[in-house]
């Protein structure tokens, strides 16, 4: 009697050389599966293209939709005047209202506080989006709005300080 069912050493070689894209399929498959984040702007704001490109960087999916008349829309949304900034995102049912580093976005919708959604007023030198060469930046504040305004955390360039 024959056994045709011995593995080769060439097939056991193979097997081995092909683990490790096994083990990298196997963690693409549980990558962390972020939200789309939807961003209003005016046509004519570059800084808004930046701070996209930081949020898409972060491993959030985005859509940029441009728009001309902002006011109205951060009205609809419940964005208070004083914490206005350029542009204007929607994720998860929040609100996100100006340069807000991905660290925060991730942890608002970690944490899912009670709230209309995270805003950094102005536009702070190094702030996402704002990070030009030559600029130093400048520590600024994100706020969690809502029936109440809030710190959420301080922040330096995209980290929290």
């Amino acid at each position: 009697m024959r056994n045709d069912h011995c593995i080769s050493r060439r097939a056991i070689l193979a097997a081995a050389g092909a683990l490790p894209l096994l083990m990298a399929t196997a963690r693409w498959g549980q990558a962390e599966n972020l939200p789309l984040v939807s961003v209003s702007k005016d046509p004519s704001c570059g800084c808004c293209d930046g701070w996209a490109a930081h949020i898409e960087a972060a491993g959030f999916t985005v859509r940029v939709v441009e728009s001309a008349d902002m006011a109205s829309l951060k009205r609809r949304l419940g964005v208070p005047a004083d914490l206005a900034s350029c542009h204007t995102a929607e994720v998860n049912g929040y609100v996100v209202e100006g340069h807000v580093p991905a660290a925060a976005i991730r942890r608002l919708l970690a944490e899912r506080p009670d709230a209309v959604g995270l805003a950094v007023p102005g536009m702070p030198a190094g702030s996402p989006g704002m990070d030009f060469p030559g600029v130093d930046p400048e520590p600024y504040e994100a706020f969690l709005f809502g029936q109440t305004t809030r710190s959420f955390g301080r922040f330096l360039g995209p980290r929290e300080i």
